[in-house]
C-alpha cells in the first residue's frame, strides 16, 4: 500500500517548485550556507503538537504548534547552538543546547563544550526553566542525558550532574565525576538517583518505571563491567582502549545491549545479556547497523538504522511495514524518520536527494497522507539541485571504494572542474544526499566528488581499520584515485581540480598539497589537523593522560615516531598550490593552534596562503554567520585558483 499523494500543510511559506529552465540562475550563495529553514523537528505523543527550531518572520526561532498549526510558543533564540529538541508529554517541550566556555589554568583543556537542557510547558503560561537550573547544589550543565519516563502519572527526566559543596573558601566539587539525578519536569526539583564513581568512568540506563536498570564501569586501565539493578556483575572484560559501552535496554526491556571491539579480530560486536544474568549472545550480528531507535518512554530498543543509506528497521513487524512504506512514497531519495508517535500514527520524515533539498514531512498513516511541514532550503528548488549519484571505483591496491557525485545543475557531465570533498571523522560516511556545501560549488560550475575512503564506516569493521594507521597514506591515495576515476570517465578534467574538506577532510586537503604533489590547484582546510604529533599530545593531555586515550589513539594513527612523516605542517615548504585556513576561535575539538601553527610554517617557507578565523565559532559550523563567512571564503578563493570557466 502507498501513501497518497501529499499535500501541502506549512508552517512557514514554502517557496514554489521552481518551473525555470535547466539553466536557471543558481540561488545566492547564502541560501547554501545560512542554517536550515528547519533544524529540529518533533512531533507530540498525541500526534497534535509540533516543536520547531528554525526560521519564522525572518528570524531564528523556537515555534511550538497546535492541532490547528497555531503558534503557541514563538521565541526567538539568536544563536543559540541546538542539540536537541522532544516533547515530555503534550504539554512540554525540551530543547537541549551547547555553549563553549573558557575555563581557568587549573582545567587540563583551555575550553569545553557544556551542554544544558532547558524545558519550555506549552499553553499556561508558565515561564521557561533550565535542568538543574535552581539547584544550589549542581553545577548548571548536564553530564549525559539519560531519558525521559513516566512514573506514576509524572513525568522524569534523568541526566548526568556534578555535585558541589559551599565551603568557606567558595563551592568545591564532592567528586568531579557526575552522578545521576531524576528532575521532575513539572517544578524542576531534583533527587539523586545513582552515586558518583571516582575511580571509573561510569553511566548508566534507566528502565520504564524510572529505576536504574544497568550501570556500566570502566577504569583507567580498560576493566569494564556492567552491573545490574542489585549489584550483581553480569558482563565483564578488558578493553585497553575503551572501545567499549552501553547501548540500551533490549527489546522487552528484560536486557541490556553493549559493544565491544574485538582485541583478535577487530570486529565490533553487539551484545546482549539479560539483567538478570546469563550468557551473553550477539546481538544483530549479521546486519550492518550504525545505531538503534529507543521507545522514548520506556528506553527499550524498537529498531535500528545503517548501510550506505542509514536506512530506518524497526523490529515490530507492523512497524517495519509503516517504514517500508513511507520509503516506498519517496522513491530515489534518501528517507529518514526523525520522530513518530507512540502508536506510529504519525511520523515525522525528512527526504532530500535529486530535485529535493531537503523537505519535512508529517505522514499520517491512518489517513495514507503527507503534509509537508516545510523545507531546509527554500530557495533551492529542485531544477537548482545538482544530480546527486555514488560512484564506484577500485584503489591502488584493489580495495573496493565508492564516493558520492554531485554534478552542476544543468551541466553536460563532461570535462568539468572539480572539487574532492573528503569527510571528516574520518570514521563517517557520506551518502546520496543532499549536501549544502558539496550544492553550493556544483551551483557554480563544480563537479564535487566525496570519497568514502578506508577508515569511513559506511562497509564493514574490516573496512574501518583498514584506515588505521594510513592518514596520510592509504587514505590519501583512495581519494586522488576517485579523481583518477571521474578523469578516466571523462567527467573531471586533471588539469581543474582542488581539494577541499573540514576536520579529517581539512587535514586531507592539506596533505593533497603537501605530502602529494601535482593533484590540485588549490586546498582548503576548515578546522584541519595540521601536525599529527601536536594532536596526540593535545588529546592526551586533555584526557588527563589517559592510558585509553593514548592506545586508541595510537591505534587509529599508527606509532607516534611516524606522525611528523605525515603531518603537513612539516611538508610547508614542499606546499605546490595555495592554501586557503579557516578555523573557529571556539573549537574544542581540534585546537584552533593547528591553523595557527601550519599559518606559521607556510608564511616561514614563503608559500601563498590565507587564514579566516571564525569567531565564536565552534568545530561544527554552528552559527550562520559564520557557517557562510567560511562558504564565502572558501567559494572565492576557489574560483581565484580554479576558475569554473
Amino acid at each position: 500500500m502507498f501513501l497518497k499523494k501529499w499535500r501541502k500543510a506549512t508552517w512557514i511559506a514554502v517557496v514554489p517548485f521552481c518551473t525555470g529552465t535547466a539553466w536557471a540562475e543558481p540561488a545566492p550563495l547564502e541560501a547554501y550556507g545560512d542554517l536550515p529553514g528547519l533544524e529540529e523537528v518533533a512531533i507530540s505523543p498525541s500526534g497534535k503538537g509540533l516543536a520547531i527550531v528554525g526560521r519564522m518572520q525572518g528570524q531564528r526561532r523556537l515555534v511550538v504548534l497546535n492541532e490547528q498549526r497555531e503558534p503557541v510558543v514563538l521565541s526567538p533564540i539568536g544563536d543559540m547552538k541546538v542539540r536537541g529538541l522532544q516533547w515530555v508529554g503534550d504539554d512540554k517541550v525540551m530543547l537541549t543546547q551547547s555553549a563553549t566556555r573558557s575555563l581557568g589554568i587549573n582545567f587540563t583543556a583551555d575550553q569545553y563544550e557544556f551542554m544544558g537542557a532547558l524545558v519550555i510547558p506549552v499553553g499556561n503560561g508558565t515561564k521557561f526553566w533550565s535542568v538543574f537550573g535552581n539547584s544550589q547544589s549542581l553545577a548548571k550543565s548536564i553530564y549525559g542525558e539519560y531519558g525521559t519516563r513516566l512514573v506514576d502519572g509524572q513525568w522524569q527526566g534523568f541526566f548526568g550532574g556534578i555535585e558541589f559543596a559551599l565551603t568557606r573558601t567558595g563551592p568545591e566539587f564532592v567528586n568531579g565525576a557526575p552522578a545521576l539525578f531524576a528532575v521532575d519536569m513539572k517544578d524542576g526539583s531534583t533527587r539523586k538517583v545513582a552515586r558518583a564513581s571516582s575511580g571509573t568512568a561510569r553511566t548508566w540506563r534507566v528502565d520504564a518505571k524510572g529505576q536504574v536498570a544497568a550501570t556500566f564501569d570502566i577504569s583507567e586501565g580498560g576493566r569494564w563491567q556492567i552491573t545490574n539493578a542489585q549489584g550483581k556483575v553480569i558482563a565483564n572484560g578488558v578493553d585497553p582502549t575503551g572501545d567499549v559501552g552501553l547501548l540500551g535496554l533490549g527489546k522487552d526491556g528484560s536486557t541490556i545491549l553493549y559493544s565491544v571491539e574485538s582485541t583478535t579480530d577487530g570486529q565490533n560486536r553487539w551484545f546482549e545479556v539479560p539483567l538478570a544474568g546469563g550468557t551473553p549472545a550477539n546481538f544483530l550480528a549479521d546486519v550492518n547497523a550504525d545505531g538503534l531507535y529507543y521507545d522514548r518512554t520506556s528506553g527499550w530498543a524498537i529498531g535500528y538504522y545503517g548501510g550506505d543509506s542509514r536506512e530506518a528497521h524497526f523490529f515490530d513487524p507492523a512497524r517495519e511495514a509503516i517504514a517500508a512504506n513511507v520509503r516506498r512514497a519517496f522513491p530515489k531519495l534518501h528517507v529518514a524518520i526523525g520522530d513518530w508517535t507512540p502508536d506510529f500514527g504519525h511520523l515525522l520524515v525528512h527526504t532530500s536527494g535529486n530535485r529535493d533539498s531537503g523537505t519535512w514531512y508529517i505522514v499520517d498513516m491512518k489517513q495514507l497522507k503527507a503534509d509537508i511541514v516545510g523545507d531546509d532550503h527554500p530557495l533551492i528548488g529542485p531544477d537548482k539541485v545538482g544530480p546527486i549519484s555514488t560512484v564506484s571505483y577500485k584503489a591502488t591496491d584493489g580495495l573496493d571504494i565508492d564516493g558520492i557525485l554531485t554534478l552542476p545543475p544543468g551541466r553536460e557531465p563532461k570535462n568539468l572542474p572539480i572539487v574532492m570533498l573528503p569527510h571528516g571523522g574520518p570514521a563517517s560516511h557520506d551518502i546520496a544526499a543532499f549536501d549544502w556545501w558539496a550544492q553550493a560549488f556544483a551551483s557554480r560550475g563544480y563537479a564535487v566528488f566525496q570519497p568514502n575512503f578506508r577508515g569511513s564506516t559506511n562497509r564493514d569493521d574490516a573496512f574501518r581499520r583498514a584506515g588505521y594507521g594510513q592518514w596520510g597514506r592509504k587514505m590519501q591515495t583512495d581519494i586522488s584515485d576517485g579523481l583518477a576515476e571521474l578523469v578516466r570517465k571523462g567527467i573531471a578534467d586533471p588539469r581543474r581540480a582542488c581539494i577541499m574538506g573540514a576536520s579529517y577532510g581539512g587535514y586531507a586537503a592539506l596533505a593533497g598539497v603537501t605530502l602529494q604533489k601535482g593533484l590540485y590547484r588549490c586546498a582548503v582546510a576548515v578546522a584541519p589537523v595540521a601536525d599529527l604529533k601536536t594532536m596526540y599530545t593535545t588529546e592526551t593531555r586533555e584526557s588527563g593522560g589517559s592510558k585509553m586515550t593514548w592506545r586508541n589513539l595510537r591505534e587509529s594513527l599508527g606509532n607516534p615516531a611516524g606522525y611528523n612523516a605525515v603531518s603537513p605542517r612539516q611538508y610547508a615548504a614542499a606546499a605546490d598550490a595555495p592554501i586557503l585556513l579557516i578555523h573557529g576561535k571556539d573549537d574544542t575539538v581540534v585546537s584552533y593552534q593547528q591553523s595557527t601553527a601550519m599559518a606559521d610554517a607556510l608564511r616561514g617557507a614563503h608559500k601563498p596562503y590565507e587564514l579566516v578565523t571564525l569567531r565564536e565559532e565552534d568545530h561544527w559550523l554552528s552559527r550562520s554567520s559564520t557557517r557562510k563567512q567560511m562558504l564565502e571564503a572558501a567559494m572565492r578563493f576557489v574560483i581565484k585558483h580554479n576558475p569554473p570557466d
